[in-house]
């Protein structure tokens, strides 16, 4: 090969590299799913990949499965549940939004006749707030039993956000290209 071939070959890869390191750094972010809290949606090991920017062009939504900083060493991923002024409860096994019942189809799986999947409980029994207050949000793991969610932690701040989980890629029997729901 002569030189002018391989400064070419070389300029490609050295720009798929600084566009790779682009997207990876600023737009996308993939993220292993660590743990039980989110099944039957997410399962222990899935690879996952965040969408970093949609929440700088459009407002978090309700029932949005993100990724947040939890602490300086951990990302946790749940689903948003309540938003700023939203007052939320749950009273036998029945998710209450500012008193209006919502279905939630993500639970199905793990439903059981005369089995409760969620405690009762209210915002203010948790967090001491009567909604959830501006910058913060109110996340639950689908695997309410088993999650360590806002029920511990108490609200996330919007700002530690990281993003919205899009597309499960891994396993690749579980390949996910549309939304999460």
């Amino acid at each position: 090969m002569d030189k002018k071939r391989i400064w070419s070959i070389v300029r490609i890869v050295v720009f798929a590299l600084v566009l790779a390191m682009f997207f990876r750094s600023y737009l996308f972010a993939s993220y292993v799913v660590n743990g039980k809290s989110m099944e039957p949606t997410l399962h222990d090991g899935n690879l996952l990949m965040v969408n970093k920017m949609v929440y700088d062009l459009m407002d978090i939504n309700r029932f949005d499965v993100i990724v947040f900083h939890a602490n300086e060493n951990e990302d946790y991923v749940k689903r948003v549940i309540g938003k700023p002024g939203d007052h939320i409860a749950y009273r036998d096994d029945m998710l209450y939004i500012n008193g209006e019942a919502i279905d939630e189809p993500y639970l199905d799986p793990y439903r059981e006749p005369n089995e409760e999947l969620t405690e009762d409980f209210t915002v203010e029994e948790i967090t001491g707030e009567e909604v959830v207050p501006e910058g913060k949000l109110f996340v639950l793991g689908d695997n309410r039993t088993k999650s360590y969610d806002s029920r511990a932690i108490g609200f996330v701040e919007e700002e530690k956000v990281v993003g919205k989980v899009d597309i499960r890629y891994w396993p690749m029997s579980e390949l996910n290209f549309q939304f999460i729901k």
